[in-house]
């Protein structure tokens, strides 16, 4: 796959479609890869008349890590002490502003899942010229008292021992946190779990990174104040069953920007089940539609 550079870091990246087509930007989670967007679901975009880019963030999958910074202390950052914690959201939010740039695509529609999605707020608010329409999947507005995880969810994710983790332990801490925090109303079988979570660990195991990228979610600000500014069309898609992002983190981001609209699903928790997809693509690009 090819690599750009953005902001200082080496991108790397992956494009579906023609690129005479409105790019569509892909921004992934939390210690996630960008294969976590399945290429049958990039691939059902860029029939709806889309270039597709999907990336790795900095700090996981292929692109460049800060492994020079360190961990950071998650408890000190709770407590207020930011001094350790190398970047922010805001930082992520150049690095895919600027691989809009490397690819010399002006303008972009922007979909982020998770901390995807605050990345995606957080660039249209500090680049509204480089989105055109932006969606919000299964993610929050940075507001603490809205988006919370349930205390199941928060026990299946990593912590500070997971980097010591053999690679049966962190298959298998993998596939019970997918179960767990995934969609009730869509579960997938454990096999199928299990190959993409060893597909993904022998792409790249960067937990020190998943550290850094948690830091800099608690160490951001609250966007809530910056989202009343957005102009363009905007979707937000959440899950009535996430018990990672609560609902409330959704309901908030499109209350938040003027003419948001809101899309649940119910039986949906914290992932893209296949079955829902063409009905978020639909949406997708009914949304994108409404730019000017």
């Amino acid at each position: 796959m090819p690599r750009a550079k953005a902001n200082g870091m080496e991108i790397e990246y992956d494009t579906f479609g023609s690129p005479g087509h409105p790019a569509l930007l892909l921004v992934m989670g939390l210690g996630a890869q960008m294969t976590t967007w399945r290429p049958e679901f990039c691939t059902a975009l860029a029939e709806q008349g889309f270039f597709v880019v999907r990336f790795d963030n900095r700090d996981s999958g292929l692109s460049t890590g800060l492994d020079g910074h360190g961990v950071p202390d998650i408890g000190a950052v709770l407590r207020g002490d930011t001094s350790g914690v190398p970047y922010r959201l805001a930082d992520m939010a150049q690095d895919a502003a600027d691989l809009l740039g490397a690819l010399d695509i002006p303008a972009a529609h922007v979909v982020g899942a998770s901390m995807g999605g605050m990345i995606a707020q957080q660039l249209v608010i500090d680049h509204p010229e480089r989105v055109l329409s932006l969606c919000s999947i299964m993610s929050t507005t940075g507001d603490r008292s809205v988006g919370r995880a349930s205390e199941r969810a928060r026990a299946v994710m990593p912590g500070p021992d997971a980097a010591s983790l053999d690679r049966d332990g962190v298959i298998a801490a993998g596939v019970r946190r997918a179960a767990v925090i995934g969609s009730p109303g869509y579960p997938v079988a454990e096999d199928a779990l299990r190959e993409r979570v060893t597909a993904a660990l022998d792409r790249a195991h960067r937990p020190d990174g998943y550290t850094r990228q948690y830091a800099a979610i608690l160490a951001s600000p609250d966007r809530t104040a910056g989202l009343r500014s957005v102009t363009v069309p905007t979707l937000v898609v959440h899950g009535e069953d996430d018990c990672l992002v609560d609902r409330s983190g959704g309901e908030a981001t499109a209350a938040a920007v003027p003419g948001g609209e809101l899309l649940l699903f119910p039986g949906m928790g914290h992932d893209l089940p296949e079955a829902l997809w063409p009905s978020i693509i639909t949406a997708v690009a009914r949304n994108a539609s409404r730019a000017g």
